[in-house]
């Protein structure tokens, strides 16, 4: 899958730039912002300024397939250092064991209907 980058206005708090650009590099949101608001400090105020005014008019918002796979990667994230948000290993395999288990009983009321005779009654109905 190609990186787009885009703009997330959900997660973002003027435009959704710096929330868009930490998506795409991978890296926290907070700390796109430190890098934004440093450069403004330092002295970059009319450049950096000029670049998200540019960056939120120019970068396509999110589109909501994008954001469902992003919030599903994100709830599956390991942290990998002390500093990044997600969850521990332990509390991931948990989460996956409990979406394993909803999936399976949706499996076994399938298997059930579809090895019953009212899903026989109902295929000779649908062929008529």
């Amino acid at each position: 899958m190609s990186k787009t980058l885009y703009r997330d206005p959900k997660k973002g708090k003027l435009g959704g730039v710096c929330a868009g650009l930490a998506e795409y590099f991978g890296v926290e949101i907070w700390l796109m912002r430190i890098l934004a608001v440093s450069a403004f400090l330092l002295g970059l105020g009319f450049f950096a300024t000029l670049a998200y005014i540019a960056a939120w008019l120019i970068l396509d918002k999110m589109p909501p397939q994008r954001k469902e796979q992003q919030d599903l990667y994100t709830e599956h994230n390991v942290k990998q250092k002390p500093w990044q948000a997600g969850r521990s290993a332990h509390q991931i395999l948990q989460s996956v064991e409990s979406e394993l288990d909803t999936a399976e009983k949706k499996v076994q009321r399938m298997e059930a209907y579809v090895t019953s005779s009212a899903f026989k009654v109902d295929r000779e109905f649908s062929k008529l």
